[in-house]
């Protein structure tokens, strides 16, 4: 099976290399029957690697170890979800997923547009297929996911304790989902740069594909800071490790695109500045996915260092920037923005200084993640740039990123009107103001933490009032009961009302990550059985330890019993495992999750004398960071998920821009 697996992929590769020379010739020629056959050749190479994907998943659930990377990520004993996850466990499986995903998309590209896009799509189905190209020639030639050994072992490796958690089994592909989905709009991007067709269409052509590439990126960093939170051990969720900061860059240049792209639709202006985001943010996905696979950078996440991957990754990065960056060049004359800013106090200028901080707080994590390797370049030692750099800097960035949320969706188009300002701002800036008098007593220490809940309060209050009033306004237009109007409001306009409620999950996410940095509380204690100690209004007391084997794993777990005002509340049961395939020793935390804050329990020792030490981290408000990812996510699939008047406004728009010469 290894073997046919291999041979789709070279045969994958060849058909790729036909597509894009029947592309090549079908444009130069203007033939129909070569654009055609170009087309039936992605979707071949759609359906070769497809193969290959499918013959390396039956691998793990066969447990076929004759495959070197089978026998090195997974095992007999391992459970059939974590043999199916194994698949991306390591360096050639998620380069295969990478493929696998990238020539899917190509394909349900072709068959979304056979009736549309005609002119854009040969350049499309090419761009795409180059991307393929170098990641055929990976998988061939440099990281081989059918490589065969020489031997059939026993029993594999088993797959690294540490991914062995339910967040590693979707954070990866959400990640690579959001990866690839960002080739869509750039291959649109590079399609309407060759064709001169600069318009909208190629941003109407591309904004759900965009939408559901941001929404699974911040799902996947979401689930990684979950997964860190509750696999490492150490009481934090992000600790601005390399990796972490490679899916985080291109997610903040994604954003600055989903609000800069509003004012090319609305005002027809930064017609550049958004080619130039979409294609620093395709770029940076490649760049992610570098630091992983090439292992340059040291990190718990990233694999063994690869240097030919490593230079093959980088070589084309800096193919992207120079032929992308050369065509935009060449174009930049048919670029001219329709209409001038006119007003710093308008939306167009707070969406302007909101990219500008997203784009600022991108570089500033870039430089840090690639400082490491600058320094070793230049002086000979490798410098880390460790969290206090990154917080630093961070902090006024995303006070100033919350202020904009609130203020960006509301103020008028062109210039705002003092009665504007007064009409959308007034009560919310009261409202903060209360807020913040009434959470004075327990922030005047943290003065951070202070503005943070202000401005939260604020970009609430904003999102709130605009609901009522919309619910209002409607209710008294259409005489409906004020519910029914409510949800009425929002299902006859879901990108507005759908991006109100993903600033609301932002928000959430704010409070989650303030109160959890600012008044973390942290203890380390030893005790015996019987013994307790007390950490702020809980006590904890140790009520056994018990050792244990089970199939792959040496259990030892501690039993603590918790009360709280004299009363108890329950048990936490935190646990240290040896696996004796890796003979790797791994902390499974024990936490008692309340929306007020987490009880979080590590057992870093423990002794034959029956003693036990233990690091307890109490986090408050942590859990609005997950509640507010979830809240993200129905927003955007709220607005990505357009209702019949909506679908309507777009092709009317979509008709528009043909009349002008776009299609």
């Amino acid at each position: 099976m290894g073997t046919l697996g291999f041979f789709s992929l070279i045969l994958a590769l060849f058909v790729c290399v036909y597509s894009l020379l029947a592309i090549a010739k079908g444009v130069r020629t203007k033939s129909l029957k070569w654009i055609k056959s170009s087309q039936n050749a992605v979707l071949a190479v759609c359906g070769l690697v497809s193969l290959a994907g499918v013959i390396l998943i039956y691998s793990f659930v066969v447990n076929d170890f004759h495959l070197q990377y089978v026998a090195e990520h997974s095992s007999a004993n391992l459970s059939l979800v974590y043999r199916l996850s194994a698949f991306w466990a390591g360096q050639e499986g998620s380069l295969l997923l990478w493929e696998w995903l990238l020539v899917v998309f190509a394909g349900i590209l072709i068959i979304q547009n056979r009736r549309k896009n005609k002119e854009l799509m040969p350049y499309v189905s090419a761009t795409m297929m180059g991307i393929s190209l170098f990641f055929l020639i990976l998988l061939i030639f440099v990281s081989k996911p059918f490589q065969l050994l020489s031997f059939l072992p026993s029993d594999g490796r088993g797959l690294n304790p540490l991914l062995q958690n339910p967040g590693m089994v979707l954070h990866p592909p959400a990640v690579f989902l959001g990866y690839v989905g960002f080739s869509v709009p750039f291959a649109f991007a590079i399609a309407a740069l060759m064709t001169r067709k600069l318009g909208n269409i190629w941003i109407i052509s591309t904004r759900k594909w965009v939408l559901f590439s941001w929404l699974c990126l911040s799902v996947g960093n979401l689930l990684g800071a979950q997964w860190a939170y509750m696999e490492l051990g150490w009481g934090g969720y992000w600790a601005w490790d390399p990796v972490e900061n490679a899916s985080l860059i291109p997610w903040l240049t994604a954003t600055a695109y989903l609000h800069s792209v509003m004012i090319q639709e609305r005002r027809g202006m930064l017609k550049v500045w958004n080619m130039v985001l979409i294609i620093i943010t395709f770029a940076l996905t490649i760049f992610g996915t570098f630091i992983v696979r090439s292992g340059i950078l040291s990190s718990v996440h990233s694999f063994a260092l690869s240097p030919l991957l490593g230079v093959l990754f980088l070589t084309f990065i800096g193919l992207i920037l120079i032929l992308s960056f050369t065509l935009l060049l060449s174009r930049r004359n048919l670029l001219k923005g329709e209409n001038e800013l006119d007003s710093l106090l308008s939306r167009e200028s707070t969406f302007l200084f909101n990219n500008l901080i997203l784009v600022g707080a991108a570089f500033a994590i870039f430089w840090g993640t690639i400082f490491p390797l600058i320094s070793e370049a230049v002086r000979g030692t490798k410098i880390t740039v460790g969290p206090p750099f990154y917080n630093q800097i961070m902090i006024p960035i995303g006070l100033a990123l919350l202020l904009l949320t609130a203020i960006c969706p509301l103020i008028s188009w062109r210039k705002a009107s003092g009665k504007n300002l007064r009409k959308n701002f007034l009560y919310p800036f009261i409202i903060s103001i209360i807020g913040g008098v009434v959470i004075l007593r327990w922030t005047i220490q943290h003065p951070y933490a202070l503005i943070s809940f202000v401005l939260a309060i604020f970009v609430a209050a904003t999102i709130i009032i605009e609901f009522a009033r919309g619910a209002r306004a409607r209710k008294e237009m259409t005489k409906e009961g004020y519910l029914k109007s409510f949800f009425s409001l929002i299902t006859r306009n879901k990108r507005r009302y759908g991006g109100y409620i993903i600033h609301i999950g932002m928000v959430c996410l704010f409070v989650g990550i303030t109160g959890s940095s600012a008044f973390k509380v942290e203890k380390v204690e030893t005790i015996r059985k019987g013994e307790s100690f007390t950490i702020k209004d809980y006590q904890l007391e140790l009520v056994s330890v018990d050792s244990y084997p089970t199939q792959n794993k040496y259990i030892t777990s501690a039993t603590l019993a918790v009360y709280r005002g004299g009363k108890k509340i329950g048990s936490l049961r935190p646990e240290k495992n040896f696996y004796t395939n890796q003979e790797q020793t791994l902390t499974e935390v024990a936490l008692r999750s309340t929306l007020k804050e987490d009880l979080y329990v590590i057992l870093t020792q423990y002794s034959e004398d029956g003693s036990a030490t233990f690091k307890v981290v109490i986090s408050p408000l942590i859990m609005w960071m997950w509640l507010g990812g979830v809240v993200l996510v129905g927003g955007t699939i709220l607005a990505m998920w357009l209702g019949k008047r909506e679908k309507l406004q777009l092709a009317m728009h979509y008709i528009r821009e043909m009349k002008k010469g776009e299609v």
